[in-house]
């Protein structure tokens, strides 16, 4: 059995109340008294793309030595957003060289793996999942041999949410995806961001769901004329990845 945290969509911008709502998430997770296995953060981490909002990000989250805050009890796995851009994230948050090239990654654990995937599009608001991407995908599921059941985590939805903000810039070419996922059974669900409101529904006849916004969250149609909440609290999700490949979710509020 795989335990998950997950967070999504920080927009660190050098303000003290996105920092906050950060550090609060940040010391929830790490004074957690039970086990988790990891935690993922699929996107949006900076609000500008900027290498001073990465660093902030790589000390809160503990991902650098160097970062000045102690280092987090389990794995941080990352994948960039919309607002994330490339070079910065893999140099300010990653300490890697800055390359243009999609951010891509996997952990192996005992109890299945995580694929965490790069959606954004240089200069766009659009998501997609690039060729190399793909391929890449494709690779890593054959290397795992089926022996395991995998999460692939990305920043956009492929799936309209029924709010017309993210659903206006949705994964593109979500067929790719699906004729991806008709092939690959080990893929057991999908992890995304992007939407900063919690929601769980289905794609290709498989869980996908959606964690909440770190930074504000979204008030949907029927909910008001204002988009973002942004007193609401801290949203947070828990994924259990059983070894039979069954995806359960819980969300929570700090």
């Amino acid at each position: 059995m795989l335990v998950l945290a997950h967070i999504s969509d920080l927009h660190l911008d050098g303000s003290a109340r996105a920092t906050e709502r950060a550090e609060r998430v940040r010391d929830h997770l790490w004074g957690l008294p039970g086990p988790v296995d990891a935690l993922l953060v699929t996107g949006d981490i900076a609000d500008h793309a900027a290498e001073p909002e990465y660093e902030e990000a790589a000390r809160l989250l503990g991902l650098r030595e160097d970062g000045g805050s102690a280092p987090a009890p389990f794995p941080v796995l990352t994948c960039p957003g919309n607002h994330d851009s490339r070079a910065p994230y893999r140099k300010a948050l990653l300490g890697q060289e800055p390359s243009g090239a999609p951010v891509n990654s996997v952990r192996v654990f005992e109890g299945g793996a995580v694929l965490m995937c790069d959606s954004s599009v240089p200069g766009e608001d659009d998501g997609a999942l690039e060729e190399e991407t793909y391929a890449w995908i494709e690779a890593t599921l054959d290397d795992l041999g089926g022996r395991l059941p995998v999460l692939l985590a990305f920043h956009h939805p492929p799936v309209a949410l029924h709010h017309p903000l993210p659903d206006s810039y949705q994964l593109g070419r979500p067929e790719a995806l699906a004729a991806l996922m008709e092939r690959r059974p080990e893929i057991a669900g999908l992890i995304t961001g992007h939407a900063h409101t919690p929601a769980a529904t289905s794609f290709a006849g498989r869980p996908l769901v959606v964690g909440p916004g770190v930074t504000w969250t979204l008030r949907l149609p029927w909910e008001g004329e204002q988009i973002a909440d942004r007193d609401a609290p801290v949203g947070l999700a828990f994924h259990i990845l059983t070894d039979d490949g069954r995806l359960t979710s819980h969300f929570r509020v700090v």
